[in-house]
């Protein structure tokens, strides 16, 4: 058998003995993995035995058990994601382990695991100085080093080309009492390797083979290097053969050993000839290892030969974090150049809305690159459309560095380039200067900006400036002195802002009645006022503040051009503000402030008035309320049948009772109802039939049912159906109970009387009999039992009688219709029912059996078809997974590996735990044991889990040598084990009276009890998340709270699903307990996001801004429904200072979340409009449309959003003027989107004739066929709207495509249930010849079944998605 994984999308190179067995697949892009060995992290942190004496062991063990949780989760987070860890982020952790004061085994462990190769952007010697710093610190902390330990360490000097004695290094581990084993000696030879030892390699080689000790493909690969660099490149190449005469077949890491050894020398023919090889032999080689050539080819000075190289790595999107990391590695050893070339063959990822060189600039800026370069990197990534804006993002980059210099560079190129600048480009240097004392960079700062134009506004002066400053008088000498005072209206906000919020009111007082004092907008210092008046207890000073705002018209800006609305306003916010304490204390001051503006004239409205009664009554002061109404403006049951076991009497004493009885002429209908009972109880069939028909005038409904069920059991199947047809006939209203109607169905099923069988079903339907999951396992049972005797037509009829009566219908019941193939060895049958099965039910069910079957019969044609199928429907992942298992149970482990180190494949923790179960319940060790290994390699894959896995296998084996092989093994690969599986392992070694060679983890029996009794609590809650029942989910959480602890995971899926039934304040509890109980919770951002929604509807709007700007400064992305939904609710508040700030939040990245750039211009707009600033709205958005029409891809174009809301609020005056906008815009500038816009919302709204005006007077505007088709289509995606699409086709008919219209309207129709309009629609389309979409025409059919209709036409044969992706194309070609 063999097979190919051919690059053109399909498996490559499973095997040269596989080729008539398997069809060729289409693989997935190449997965990303790390250049060097990638330590795999964890998601579950250990406990660790505490030894504070202060505090029981048991809080400091769950402490640090948190604690170390959130580090684990930190690194691993940025290992899953990247393929690295940031330096910063691995010193924050250290010092948060460093802060327990008691470090455990696996925190050390984790720390100098990360110092090698997982932080590309630092050199090595500086890794190698940080895995010091660390190894000492944890030491004098007080943490214990085993062996691990020490092979970590020695990891760390490899990946870091470190030079160090290995002599000295073993006689270190002899005096700390540490011993050696096979990874030490492993990497010790590995050490001598680097080096070019032989001699001292081999010696250690001796001491391995005397102690027996396997010698693996590792030790082999450095040898390969070892004699290379000791001269001897004949006896390094001679190590492949001297391999396989071993019995060790050469994998990834011998081909790299060897090609690096040619690319230290520059021997481009020796490394191409290798490569040659190994695609003859293996089929392929990883993509990570062709890039650590490149890295090594440039260390060796050979950049000349690296296209070569570079052109046989598949640069697909799944690459792109070890692509990633190449970079980042050249880059810090002085290859940029190299580097950015890389960086180049990135526009084959296709990764749209994402700034593909951002990483590489950034670290281009951390690495001080000259200005010069980067300018030129900025300039060909921009030419090379792989950044949307290099040069405000390497701005960006600089100023997070605080590299004034590069910033004032940056912004002075977007200045000449014409870029925007923004005051808070200054914010990140101011705040570094303040944070020296450093004025002078404070005021060069200042100088610098407005000799780049930017006006600094109120929060730049006052939050990043003044803060220097003792007060605002001081800081405006000193600006002046320095030649940095330049007047403006932000200056003049941003001194009244700082008095106030120090509580200064005596200087805001000055401020605001001096003459100097431009006009200021009062919601500008609104907050920092009710700041002041809180902290101060002048009731004279709040008054006359009031009065001047309330009389002087420079603060009276609002658009209600109101000072009564400002007021009150004001006021509102400024009780808003206060607790219901702090106005209960200070009830008589603002009483006597009521009055001051009482006797001031100063009135507010009715509105505003109610809006402080409900606050002052909330706040238990409804004293104060009557005050406050001075400045209101005076211008608005058990059954008999059942007889207790205790009291049931023997055969023989019932017998002699009935007879007794009966020559009495007693009744005798309950003591022969009993022995009947009694007889079936005893299985006595015989003797019972006999009493029956000795007793028959006397028998009773009870006694027939006992009866019938009896012959059933005993296979008499005549004897039950007489009795079933005498007693309970089909017609009789009285049904049997369900038990006795299934045992009917099974005996005449065994005995081939399917019509009666199938009758027998129908009765139950008809008679409604109760089906409960009891009864679907026993038709299931009954149907595998017909599948086992193999007969087909007995199980196709009764699932065909079972699924189409409705009586039940799961996915195991379709099982049997492919076990009865399977059974008769009938492969392309069996084949045809898992594909009915799919097609009908939407299953696929046996499909590892099919393909165990298959791969043992060699049908290649068969597996090829399943293979396609399984491909088409589910994706070439699955269909690797499925051929993967197939291969490791079948012992084709050479065909599994190939088909798992497929480029591009992750892990599916879902698939493999199903396979690994598997094996654990059929104790396949030596399976299990190629999934651990085979999957090594694998992306995403958890490790500890996998090795779990193999350890619960040998706990139920007992075997601690095979136990004892797993934790070398663990080692081997550099793994960070959890608590549960060192406790597993230590449980193993040590009831087979063997040493624990590790720290084990304080786990009692309580502490297992619990975590159990908490497993099945999660689960549970998670199983309700999963049923939208998340209110049962939260009950039982509190019932938790501080009985068990709840994994981070739990709390994540509890909180989302709070937050999906509007539950807030119950999400915001529990997210509250998680972080008191998980060190550095945070939300994620799909969780963060639906706060943001919940908060919204809430109306809690600061708070949403203040979760989303958690959320960007976290460097992660909220969802676009997030965003969307807090610019709407902001913009119909008319709020446009909250707008703008969020428009500066989301400048960088509303491409990569996907919000156009329309719905923020429109949203600024309808918040003008809001305002009563509709000349506003119309100035600010009429540019951005002219400019959007010439910059198609960034503009703004739509003006639909801010039609429609003010369409729906009845504003007809803005709706005039934004309609006479654009039309403006159509006539004079040919730009028709804002047109088309207002015609298709006059259709939304039904104003069908302003809409046929409109045509007449602007009718270019129908080319837009995009727009209208992209109506219909979300038209048709929301019940009601089938007259809009009509009113289209009314309008403008010659302008749509008819194909595409009666589309979207049929779909309509269907999704309000129409059937009349269906049809008629339908009957149209033939009289007017217009030929339906396939896909419409199976919609049709299947809406047309529902409803119990005939379908007037052949329906298509093909499932929906093949006729899916054809409308897609269909739609392309229509624009």
């Amino acid at each position: 058998m063999a097979a190919l994984l051919s690059s053109a999308g399909r498996l490559r190179a499973l095997c040269p003995r596989l080729l008539p067995l398997l069809p060729l697949l289409r693989p997935p892009a190449p997965a990303s993995r790390n250049t060097v060995h990638q330590i795999r992290f964890l998601t579950v942190a250990p406990q660790q035995e505490g030894s504070v004496k202060e505090e029981p062991v048991s809080d400091v063990q769950t402490r640090r058990t948190w604690q170390f949780d959130w580090a684990f989760n930190k690194l691993d987070n940025s290992v899953r994601k990247t393929g690295r860890i940031p330096k910063n982020l691995l010193l924050k952790v250290f010092d948060e382990i460093c802060k327990t004061g008691s470090p455990g085994s696996n925190q050390t462990l984790l720390l100098l695991r990360s110092c090698g190769a997982l932080l590309p952007e630092v050199l090595s010697p500086e890794r190698t100085e940080l895995a010091h710093v660390i190894w000492d610190k944890m030491k004098e902390l007080g943490a214990v080093y085993d062996t691990s330990h020490y092979n970590a360490l020695l990891k760390v000097y490899l990946q870091n080309e470190h030079k160090f004695s290995p002599t000295e290094f073993l006689a270190r581990m002899e005096e700390a009492n540490v011993q050696p084993n096979r990874v030490t000696y492993q990497r010790l030879i590995a050490a001598y390797c680097n080096e070019g030892d032989i001699e001292g390699a081999s010696e250690i080689l001796g001491f391995m083979k005397n102690k027996d000790l396997p010698i693996t493909e590792a030790v082999f690969s450095s040898l390969v290097k070892g004699h290379a660099r000791s001269g001897d490149i004949k006896s390094a190449e001679n190590i492949l053969s001297v391999m396989r005469m071993a019995g060790v077949e050469p994998g990834p890491d011998t081909y790299l050993s060897l090609l690096n050894v040619y690319a230290e020398k520059g021997d481009a023919d020796s490394m191409k000839k290798t490569l040659e090889q190994i695609e003859k032999t293996e089929g392929y080689l990883m993509d990570r290892v062709l890039m650590q050539v490149i890295f090594s080819l440039a260390k060796a000075g050979y950049p000349q030969y690296i296209e070569d190289i570079k052109e046989r790595i598949r640069f697909e999107k799944d690459l792109i974090p070890d692509a990633m990391n190449l970079c980042l590695t050249l880059i810090t050893h002085g290859f940029e150049d190299i580097s950015f070339h890389i960086l180049k063959s990135f526009t084959n990822f296709s990764r749209d809305n994402v700034d593909q060189g951002s990483f590489f600039l950034q670290h281009c800026v951390n690495r001080d690159m000259p200005v010069n370069k980067l300018k030129q990197f900025c300039k060909e990534l921009q030419e090379a459309k792989m950044h949307s804006a290099p040069l405000p993002f390497v701005l960006r980059c600089a100023l997070e560095a605080n590299k004034a210099a590069l910033a004032f560079d940056f912004m002075k190129m977007m200045k000449k380039e014409g870029l925007p600048l923004r005051p808070h480009y200054s914010w990140p240097l101011l705040v570094g200067f303040q944070k020296e004392n450093n004025l002078k960079g404070i005021f060069e700062v200042l100088k610098v900006m407005h000799d780049l134009g930017v006006e600094l506004d109120a929060d730049t002066y006052a939050d990043y400036v003044f803060k220097s400053f003792a007060d605002s008088e001081t800081a405006r000498a000193q600006l002046k002195k320095n030649g940095c005072l330049f007047e403006s209206v932000g200056l003049s906000v941003a001194e009244i802002r700082y008095e106030a919020a120090n509580g200064r009111l005596n200087n805001v007082l000055s401020l605001l009645t001096s003459a100097s004092t431009p006009r200021i907008d009062i919601r500008q210092i609104r907050s920092s006022l009710v700041l002041g008046f809180r902290s101060s207890d002048d009731v004279q000073l709040w008054s006359k503040i009031t009065e001047v705002l309330y009389k002087d018209e420079r603060y009276c800006l609002m658009p209600a051009a109101e000072p009564t609305e400002a007021v009150g306003y004001f006021l509102y916010h400024l009780i808003d503000s206060m607790s219901d304490s702090e106005v209960q204390a200070k009830e008589e001051r603002l009483r006597q402030y009521f009055h001051q503006l009482k006797k001031m004239n100063i009135v507010i409205p009715t509105t505003h008035y109610s809006g402080i009664c409900r606050l002052l009554d909330s706040s238990q002061v409804p004293e104060l309320i009557k005050d406050a109404r001075l400045l209101l403006s005076h211008k608005k049951i058990l059954s008999t049948d059942n007889i207790p076991e205790t009291a049931k009497p023997d055969v023989s004493a019932l017998e002699k009772k009935l007879e007794k009885q009966k020559a009495e002429n007693q009744p005798i209908t309950d003591v022969l109802k009993q022995l009947i009972h009694a007889l079936c109880e005893e299985e006595n069939m015989q003797k019972a039939l006999e009493v029956k028909a000795k007793y028959e005038p006397d028998m009773v409904v009870g006694g027939y049912a006992a009866l019938i069920n009896l012959c059933c059991r005993h296979d008499n199947v005549e004897e039950a159906m007489n009795l079933k047809e005498k007693v309970f006939p089909k017609n009789s209203p009285v049904a049997l109970d369900t038990q006795k109607y299934i045992a009917l169905v099974e005996v005449l099923g065994k005995h081939g009387r399917l019509e009666d069988a199938i009758n027998i079903l129908t009765e139950m339907k008809e008679k409604d009999v109760s089906i409960s999951y009891r009864t679907v396992a026993s038709f299931f049972r009954i149907l595998n039992a017909a599948a086992m005797r193999g007969e087909v037509e007995t199980v196709n009829r009764l699932h065909e009688t079972i699924v189409n009566l409705g009586l039940a219908e799961t996915a195991a019941l379709h099982s049997p219709l492919i076990t009865v193939h399977l059974e008769k060895d009938d492969m392309p049958a069996a084949l045809e029912a898992l594909i009915n099965c799919y097609q009908k039910y939407g299953k696929v069910l046996q499909l590892h059996n099919i393909y165990c079957r298959l791969i043992e019969k060699g049908d290649s044609d068969l597996l090829q078809k399943v293979s396609d199928f399984i491909s088409r429907e589910y994706g070439d992942m699955m269909a690797l997974y499925d051929l993967f298992f197939a291969f490791l149970q079948t012992g084709k482990y050479k065909e599994a590996r190939k088909v798992i180190e497929t480029p591009g494949l992750r892990a599916h923790s879902g698939r493999l735990q199903w396979f690994a179960k598997r094996c654990i319940s059929n104790n396949q060790m030596e399976v299990l044991e190629q999934l651990v290994e085979l999957t090594q390699n694998l992306f995403e894959c958890d490790r500890n889990q996998m090795y779990c896995y193999l350890l619960q296998l040998c706990d139920n084996n007992n075997d601690w040598k095979k136990a004892e092989a797993v934790w070398t093994k663990i080692q081997e690969e550099n793994l960070v084990p959890r608590a549960k599986t060192l406790t597993l392992l230590a449980q193993i070694l040590e009831k087979n009276g063997q040493v624990v060679p590790f720290e084990v983890p304080k786990v009692g029996r309580k502490d297992t009890e619990s975590i159990t009794l908490s497993g099945e609590e999660e689960r549970k809650i998670m199983m309700l998340c999963r049923k939208n029942n998340a209110k049962e989910a939260y009950s039982i959480f509190l019932k938790m709270r501080g009985k068990n602890e709840v994994h981070c995971d739990s709390y994540f899926t509890l909180i989302k699903a709070l937050l999906a039934q509007d539950c807030l304040e119950e999400a915001i509890k529990v997210k509250r307990i998680a972080e008191t109980h998980i060190k550095g919770f945070t939300l994620n951002s799909a969780a963060s996001s639906l706060l943001i929604i919940s908060q919204v509807r809430r109306d809690y709007l600061k708070d949403a801004m203040a979760v989303l700007k958690g959320i960007l400064d976290s460097g992660s992305l909220p969802s676009r429904s997030a965003v969307v939904a807090l610019i709407q609710s902001l913009a119909e508040k008319g709020d446009l200072k909250n707008l703008q700030a969020l428009k500066n939040m989301l400048e960088h990245t509303t491409k990569t979340v996907g919000i156009p750039a329309s719905l923020m211009a429109n949203a600024i707009a309808l918040a003008h409009t809001k305002n009563n600033g509709l000349d506003a709205a119309m100035e600010y958005l009429e540019p951005l449309l002219i400019s959007g029409a010439q910059n198609p891809d960034q503009g703004v174009q739509s003006i639909s959003y801010l039609l429609r809301k003010v369409s729906e609020e009845g504003l007809e005056p803005a709706l005039e003027k934004f309609g006479v906008m654009a039309e403006r815009l159509a006539s004079q500038y040919g730009i028709y989107r804002p047109v088309t816009d207002l015609f298709l919302q006059y259709v939304s709204a039904d104003r069908v004739e302003d809409a046929r005006s409109l045509v007449q007077r602007c009718g270019a505007f129908v080319e837009e066929k995009r727009t209208f088709i992209n109506f219909m289509a979300k038209s048709a995606s929301r019940p009601g709207q089938a007259k809009a699409i009509e009113t289209l086709l009314e309008l403008i008919p010659k302008h749509l495509d008819p194909e595409i219209a009666y589309f979207y309207l049929m779909k309509c129709y269907e999704l309000d249930g129409d059937v009349a309009s269906v049809k008629a629609l339908y009957e149209k389309t033939k009289e007017k010849k217009i030929q339906l979409h396939e896909l419409s025409l199976k919609s049709l059919a299947a809406f047309l079944k529902k409803a119990g209709e005939p379908v007037p036409f052949t329906e298509p044969p093909e499932t929906f998605k093949v006729y899916v992706e054809k409308w897609k194309k269909r739609k392309l070609e229509a624009l």
